[in-house]
């Protein structure tokens, strides 16, 4: 299955320098992202509104979010790298961040009816949904 570039990844979390290898990429989420990278992903995908804040509260908890003052720790990054694969996979699948953001809150059959949002919040959930796209990408039955 194809894989997005890292820069691709790092591009959608407004990284900069952006990564070029899956290392570097892997380093700098090992090492904690800037919070604003969550900001701009969860703005991208929905605006900003209340809505981007109810994502941003599910990925980092309002409190934690608010006592962070550059970058989140490991986990909260992972989550956060997490969100913009998904979103940048769509991206690249569909051609159009509407349409990606559309796939995401549109209920999926083989998601059993659920968002690929909600579902890409773990990471098998976030393979499942990247399963979905790629088998689009490339015509295959998912």
């Amino acid at each position: 299955m194809l894989s997005l570039r890292p820069e691709q990844i790092g591009s959608t979390l407004s990284m900069a320098p952006l990564p070029e290898t899956f290392a570097e990429l892997d380093e700098r989420v090992s090492n904690g992202i800037p919070k604003s990278a969550l900001r701009t992903v969860v703005d991208r995908i929905v605006g900003h509104n209340e809505q981007a804040t109810n994502l941003l509260y599910r990925i980092v908890p309002e409190g934690t979010f608010k006592r962070r003052k550059i970058n989140l720790n490991a986990e909260e990054s992972e989550r956060t790298e997490r969100l913009a694969r998904v979103f940048a996979t769509a991206i690249h699948v569909l051609e159009s961040e509407d349409d990606a953001r559309r796939f995401l809150y549109t209920p999926h059959p083989m998601l059993e009816g659920l968002l690929p949002l909600d579902v890409a919040f773990s990471e098998i959930g976030a393979q499942r949904v990247e399963r979905i796209l790629w088998s689009a990408y490339y015509g295959l039955a998912a």
